[in-house]
């Protein structure tokens, strides 16, 4: 394991009716927010109502940002900037999923900063301060409710990035499973992908010795496998939504991460899908992840595949290493279309026209130091087995 420091800032308020704690906590850090928010979801599952009897209560005064898209993008957050500079708000709070929650970091740390908040997606620029941000989390997928990182999508250059600084943690972040009920079937079946894939990227590293994250690593896996299926059939089960809600949190607040070095190599090649086509991040995640799997096994890797389908999917330890990673990653693919989730490309109407461009735009540094590493044409590779 390699050295590290871990700290995580958010209070996290978990389970049935804690939004109750929503209020005192943003009166003791704030006096007027801006509430972000994207359709008219959270009309629907109370979330909306109970938050503003929240502010009401403590005399905490707000203006609102509806319409924050599916792939956040940068002119929502640059509105969002401007109403909190115009009149002086002091806080920011998102009722929603991760693009939400996203786009509400990238609107709190821009409103103090004089530059364009691209800037920080561009990686021109590093944010030093923010808004303290409040979380109302609607959706189990991103983990955004207890990490510092926004990805922001700008439609005009085709580009969807990330950026991470400690001061975008949210200051509190309230985790109540019954607000996930209502989600589609589909939304749900993404945000398990989403929350798989973080998990992956993070249990493939160079490093194999994180024994106590890679343990933790394997029981999330296990927890998203049997709980996904769960959610779907019986969307008011709250034990499903709870422990997939609690799988989101810790599959990228960073401890699966620590002591070795993660790339997020699937994660850039799907930011290119939904640059490039809008994809739903989990839809795309779930077409790409078995297909990297089946590119990267190898002789070298097939001992690691071998301890996921063991782990993981309780295969037959006795086969050999080869044949159990093979059938695991077939597990993995049958998981997704099992859920709903397309296999293919061509499926959400994507071809190969902009494949040599995704791929250079995808490929970074860190593509040289993930579990194996990657150039522009083994991604475009990749792409090609996806379609």
């Amino acid at each position: 394991m390699k050295n590290f420091t871990y700290s995580i800032p958010t209070i996290v308020h978990f389970g049935q009716g804690q939004i109750e704690k929503l209020g005192g906590e943003i009166a003791a850090r704030a006096h007027k927010v801006l509430m972000v928010y994207g359709g008219g979801s959270i009309r629907r599952n109370g979330v909306y109502d109970a938050a503003a009897a929240q502010l009401k209560a403590r005399g905490i005064a707000w203006a609102e940002l509806p319409g924050v898209e599916p792939n956040p993008r940068i002119a929502t957050a640059r509105e969002g900037i401007r109403l909190c500079r115009e009149q002086e708000l002091d806080g920011v709070l998102a009722l929603g999923g991760g693009s939400v929650i996203d786009c509400a970091k990238c609107i709190a740390a821009g409103a103090l900063y004089d530059g364009d908040p691209w800037d920080f997606s561009a990686k021109k620029a590093v944010p030093e301060r923010a808004l303290p941000l409040f979380t109302v989390l609607t959706m189990a997928a991103t983990g955004s409710e207890m990490d510092c990182i926004s990805v922001m999508s700008n439609p005009e250059t085709n580009e969807k990035e990330s950026f991470s600084s400690p001061c975008c943690y949210p200051a509190v972040s309230i985790l109540d499973p019954v607000y996930t009920y209502s989600l589609p079937a589909s939304q749900t079946a993404a945000g398990v992908a989403d929350i798989m894939s973080h998990t992956f990227e993070n249990y493939f590293s160079p490093v194999e010795t994180a024994c106590l994250a890679d343990s933790l690593a394997e029981a999330i896996l296990r927890s998203c496998i049997h709980y996904g299926p769960l959610a779907i059939q019986t969307p008011d089960s709250y034990e499903a939504r709870a422990n997939l809600m609690w799988n989101s949190s810790w599959a990228i607040n960073g401890f699966l991460a620590m002591g070795k070095p993660v790339g997020w190599s699937v994660h850039r090649m799907e930011h290119e899908l939904s640059a490039f086509y809008d994809v739903t991040h989990g839809v795309g995640l779930a077409i790409l992840t078995p297909n990297w799997m089946r590119y990267v096994l190898s002789e070298k890797t097939e001992r690691r595949f071998a301890r996921y389908g063991a782990e993981v999917w309780g295969l037959d330890r006795s086969l050999p290493a080869r044949e159990l990673a093979e059938a695991a990653i077939q597990k993995t693919r049958e998981f997704f279309t099992s859920l709903g989730l397309p296999a293919t490309l061509s499926e959400v109407g994507i071809g190969p026209e902009y494949f040599p461009e995704m791929a250079r735009k995808a490929r970074t540094a860190n593509f040289d130091h993930t579990f194996v590493p990657l150039g522009t044409e083994d991604i475009v590779n990749i792409y090609q087995m996806s379609l």
